[in-house]
Formats: structure tokens, sequence, C-alpha cells
């Protein structure tokens, strides 16, 4: 009984662990930074405006990397969204504390004080938040247990990758019933289950599944098709008397066009100056490590189909074989499975980017290859070259480098469809994400034939 009232209160629960959260990230910042600066505290010009300033940034910031979403995402995810968010709130507030005390009654010239403080508020506030998030994910699911599923899929294969990602949510999800698609009596399991989940099914039984699951409101998951893509973007509209949906499908503009490749130009070379220390220790430590070349490159294809040469800090030895990278491959160097692991062997990918072979933001730029195997068996694959190649993108911050060439690719035309210069800069500052997660750089398994 009381489970069940708890249940029935769950999102006032979530609402208030939320408030909770956050209240304590802003008293931390705000109680210690009063001590050597009163007037953060006390009715005043400095209190209003820092004030105004951490809760504005952290909000702006907390829709770019995610919120606190307990029940919905593992831990790790969201105190990766919730601190970036927050320690870069830290560092903006802080800035502009410095500047308000550049004046006549303490400091003259802007000066970087309080350092200490700063670094104590973000360690206190990193211990906050996974308390927060762990402790709140505990009370959640010990009043939720996991939804009750059934898993219809096509063939082995399919159920194979479905049951692989499921069964990482066991708090989440718990597999009851396993059908095929062309199961004559789905309709009895499916009523059976709280939850359905669709992969690769025929498009006609799934739309009869998915109505019958919004008939008995049973929550339903499916992976998107080329249409679903489409239908994305879309909006209702209205012809006359008779209800539409409609996808009006264009490329980019040139207006579109320009401030993104005047949105590359800023940050490849701000990238380049800011970056340029870990670019020359880089050099230096691939020299040192086998005396071989510094850079790796290869031909990829961008948008129309152009071919370029990419630039990357080598990791592999130089003469090693185009083949996909496996888990425990021996062709990687020492210093390049680092420079693999954090990401720093992209960095050369801005020069790409300063003369226009790739955009900041992008389907990521294939080997001509891979681009004409995966067009056999995915003619969808020649879509993603309506625009440059990019660094990061969709793709990459929200699946992984093993992640399936299908996969990656609905991700691509998402991303395509739904292009906008906001939604460019969101996916810049998640690629910081990226870094945190580390199973974003998980190679393939050797043993794994569907990648080949």
């Amino acid at each position: 009984m009381v489970r069940y009232l708890l249940k029935k209160c769950i999102a006032s629960i979530v609402l208030f662990f939320k408030a909770f959260m956050y209240m304590g990230i802003f008293l931390i910042f705000f109680v210690l930074f009063s001590i050597e600066n009163f007037q953060i505290l006390t009715l005043s010009r400095t209190m209003g405006v820092t004030m105004l300033t951490f809760v504005v940034v952290e909000a702006i910031l907390t829709a770019v990397y995610g919120k606190y979403d307990i029940g919905k995402r593992k831990s790790k995810p969201i105190i990766y969204s919730v601190f970036l968010a927050t320690l870069i709130t830290d560092v903006v507030t802080y800035l502009q504390l410095s500047i308000m005390n550049t004046n006549e009654n303490n400091n003259a010239s802007f000066k970087f004080e309080f350092i200490g403080i700063l670094l104590l508020v973000i360690l206190m506030q990193l211990m906050w938040i996974i308390f927060s998030v762990y402790f709140g994910n505990y009370i959640y699911f010990s009043i939720n247990e996991p939804e009750s599923c059934v898993v219809i899929t096509s063939d082995q294969e399919h159920l194979r990758q479905i049951l692989r990602v499921i069964k990482k949510f066991k708090k989440q999800y718990r597999v009851d019933y396993i059908l095929k698609a062309d199961d004559d009596k789905w309709q009895d399991t499916v009523l059976k289950a709280d939850a359905v989940f669709l992969y690769n099914v025929p498009i006609e039984r799934r739309t009869k599944i998915i109505e019958l699951c919004y008939h008995y409101h049973k929550n339903v998951y499916f992976n998107p098709t080329m249409a679903d893509v489409v239908e994305v973007n879309a909006a209702h509209i209205m012809l006359d008397d008779l209800s539409l949906i409609g996808s009006e499908l264009q490329n980019l503009s040139l207006e579109q066009r320009m401030v993104k490749r005047a949105l590359d130009i800023v940050v490849s070379l701000v990238c380049i100056i800011l970056f340029s220390p870990f670019m020359l220790i880089s050099a230096i430590a691939i020299k040192i490590n086998d005396g071989g070349s510094i850079l790796f490159k290869q031909n990829r294809v961008t948008r129309g189909g152009r071919i370029f040469n990419v630039y990357k800090f080598r990791t592999m030895r130089e003469d090693a074989d185009d083949s996909k990278v496996v888990d425990h491959d021996d062709r990687i160097t020492k210093v390049g499975y680092f420079l693999r692991k954090f990401r720093v062997d992209e960095l050369p990918q801005f020069f790409n980017i300063l003369l226009g072979d790739m955009s900041v933001v992008g389907p990521r730029p294939e080997m001509v290859g891979n681009v004409y195997k995966y067009s056999e068996n995915l003619p969808e694959f020649r879509y993603r070259l309506r625009v440059k190649a990019g660094l990061t993108g969709l793709a990459q911050i929200s699946g992984k480098y093993n992640t399936s060439p299908k996969d990656k690719l609905i991700l691509d035309l998402m991303y395509i469809e739904n292009y906008s210069f906001w939604r460019d800069l969101q996916l810049i500052f998640q690629t910081l994400i990226v870094l945190l997660k580390s199973d974003s750089t998980e190679a393939f398994d050797e043993k794994d034939d569907s990648q080949k």
C-alpha cells in the first residue's frame, strides 16, 4: 500500500530531489564565496547580478548537457551532465564576480582571486552531485520495480543486439517475453507486459503493435526507419479541412551554410591556438616512441562524395593495415593508446576544418571503401553526404566507436534533418561528455561479424 502511494507521488518526489540537489549546488557556491565576499549574501547589486548569472547560466547549460533525470538514465551519465553544467557555471560566475570586484573599493585592476575557494567549491559540489544522483536513483528504483518487457525482433542477430543493450538497464527493464515478429499470438503476449521493445520489425506489423500499445497504455520503444527520420522534422498542417503531416525536405540554405562556415572558422582557430601545447607534446611523444611519422593521413569522403585527406596523430605502427580497431589491438602504440583514449589524436582535424574539408559538427568522415560497402547494404547511406563531414556530431556523442553503421546512419540523418545553428552549439558543448565516457572509444569485438 505504501509503495503504491509512493508510485502515485513519484513525479513530486523527483521534483523534490531535483530542487534539493540544485539548492545544494547554489548554496555551496555562495556560502563559501561569501567568506571573502560578504556582499554576495547581502542585499546589493553584486548579490543580484551574481545570483542571476549563476541561475541563468546553470539553466542554459542544463538544457545543453542534460538534467537531473533520475529513473531515466544511469547514475554516471547524469553525474557527468550535471557536473559539467555546474563546473562551467562556477567558472563563469567566478569571472563575473572578479569583474564586479574590480573597482576603487576592492581591486584597482582585474585579478584572479580566491582560486582555492573556487577549487573547494567545485570539489564539494561534485561530492554533493554524486550523493544526490546515487541516492535519488536508489530511492526511485526502491519505489519502482523494473518494467515487465516483451522483446519482438525479426531474427536472432537483432535479438542479440537489443538484449545486449537492455541488459545494461536491469533496474529499468525486465525481459519476461521474447517473440519473433511473425508470431501470430503477439497480441496476448503484448497485453501481459508493461512495455514493448521492437527491433527491426516489418513496418506493417510494427504499426499494428504500436496501435495496440497505444490503446492499452503500454510503453513502446522501436528503432527508427528512414520514414521515421523524415517524420521527426515534420509538422501538422491543414489543407482546407484535410489534416496532413508535412515534411518539407531541403538542403541547408545559403544563410545556414554561411553561418555554419563562420562557426567552423572561429572554433577551429580558437581550438588550434588553445590546444597547440597539447599538439606539440603529442608530436614529440610520437617521435620519441618509435621515431616514425607524426601525422597519419587517409582518404575520407565528405559532402557530395568529395575525397580529401584527413589528418590525425598516428596512433598505430606505421606498417599497420586499415582494418577496424578491435579489443587489445597490438597495432596501437603505447603513446597511441593514450591519444585515442582521450581523443587527442583527433586534434589535427581542426586544420581540416579550417581548410574547409570538414565542419566542426557533422557525420564522421568515412573511409572510401566503407562508403561503397555500407551503401550496398544501406542505400540511405548516401544521404549523409548532403553535409560536410564533421569532427563531432550526434552519432559520436550518442553512440560509440563500435556502434553499428545502421544505427550511426540513423543518428546522422536525424542531425541533418533537424539542423540548426543552436543544435550545432549544443553538440559542440556536449562533446566534453564524450571525454568522460569510458566506453566512447570502445573497440570492435574480434568475434563480432556484424561490423565487418
